[in-house]
């Protein structure tokens, strides 16, 4: 098993075919990436406009430099992350602006993000979703991930499955049944 989320191979992937020139990979990353790139710009820029500028810039850039993006150095967030904190910082400094609190109260900052044993634990439970789906039948698992990570109805699902809803509610609850028995007895799921 690599070291590399799903999500991020997924990520990566994008990148890759955006550094071809593929407009619509880049599209389906700036749709991924771009909440939680304006929530870090967002912390260092508070005004909003300038957050949103600074994010453009960073967008042009990663379309720019998504070649020389290098999957074993970092995670495609990650690389994104530190060019759109850098770019802040620019903005930040170009504009003059210094703290106005003394350096002591730093400490009393709150922050709200997950300690590291929390996103490590999400990303453990996340990859044992994803080995658990990957070991139930095609369409049992294309059907839960269209319900539980796609939002969709089971009667839309249906309607585009051209299944009865009944059917289409079986799969569901068969798959989910045996990921759970997988789950709770430590199955190993294939890959």
């Amino acid at each position: 098993m690599s070291n590399v989320s799903p999500g991020a191979a997924e990520l990566a992937a994008l990148l890759a075919r955006a550094a071809d020139g593929d407009q619509f990979a880049f599209r389906d990353f700036y749709d991924r990436t771009s909440a939680k790139l304006f929530g870090i710009i967002l912390r260092i820029l508070p005004e909003r406009g300038e957050a949103e500028d600074v994010l453009q810039e960073v967008f042009v850039t990663v379309w720019r430099k998504a070649a020389e993006f290098d999957a074993t150095r970092a995670s495609p967030v990650t690389w994104m992350a530190t060019i759109a904190r850098n770019r802040a910082i620019d903005r930040l400094r170009a504009r003059g602006s210094r703290p106005s609190a003394p350096l002591d109260e730093a400490a009393e900052v709150r922050d709200d993000s997950p300690l590291a044993d929390a996103i490590i634990d999400t990303a453990s439970d996340a990859a044992r979703i994803h080995d658990a789906l990957a070991g139930l039948e095609p369409r049992h698992a294309a059907a839960i991930r269209s319900c539980y990570f796609e939002g969709l109805t089971y009667e839309a699902l249906a309607a585009r499955e051209g299944v009865p809803v009944g059917t289409l509610k079986s799969w569901v609850r068969r798959g989910l049944a045996r990921m759970k028995s997988g789950l709770v007895d430590g199955t190993e799921f294939a890959r």
